[in-house]
């Protein structure tokens, strides 16, 4: 029912809000909007460069579908923590397919996944998502750190969009506000 009303939904919201504070919210709103966009397609590119990475390593392997398998494992790495699931899935296939023994099946997926994490966590992401959300890499390393230890598992996954959003209402308004003082 949202779909069918969405653009009524978008366009209709602000007048919920009091007049006084529509601005500011519009504009808060409208930074939420572009931060979630740049968050989503830097994760979008992380998750493709991760399903190559993957695809490369499945066919060292010698995993069946290596290509198809790994980029459908590295479309599953926007959700966090489905590529183990994933993992164990393809190493369960693989090892009821050609009756070889589970384990070192799935240690060599294992060992493929920690080498392509250790790619991703210390190369692609900060990079990626530096650039896409216009962040610094040692302030995405402080900001997954902190909200981690604040609000936990959720408080990774939102970190980064959470963290542009308070850095643009810093920008917008505190900064803003001592400009117009100097003035």
């Amino acid at each position: 029912f949202i779909l069918l009303d969405y653009e009524r939904i978008v366009n209709g919201w602000i007048r919920l809000i009091p007049e006084r504070y529509r601005p500011f919210v519009q504009g808060l709103a409208d930074d939420v909007e572009y931060s979630m966009n740049r968050y989503f397609r830097g994760q979008s590119l992380i998750a493709l460069c991760v399903g190559i990475l993957f695809a490369i390593g499945f066919k060292i392997v010698g995993f069946p579908l290596a290509v198809i398998l790994g980029l459908f494992i590295g479309f599953l790495n926007l959700i966090p923590y489905m590529q183990t699931i994933g993992m164990i899935l393809l190493s369960l296939l693989k090892a009821a397919e050609t009756g070889e023994n589970f384990w070192l099946i799935f240690g060599s997926g294992i060992l493929v996944l920690c080498i392509v994490q250790c790619i991703q966590d210390l190369y692609l992401t900060p990079r990626i998502m530096g650039k896409a959300m216009g962040l610094n890499s040692a302030i995405i390393l402080l900001s997954l750190s902190i909200w981690g230890t604040l609000l936990g598992f959720i408080g990774l996954i939102i970190a980064l969009p959470l963290t542009t959003l308070f850095l643009s209402y810093y920008k917008r308004f505190i900064l803003m506000e001592e400009d117009q003082s100097l003035v």
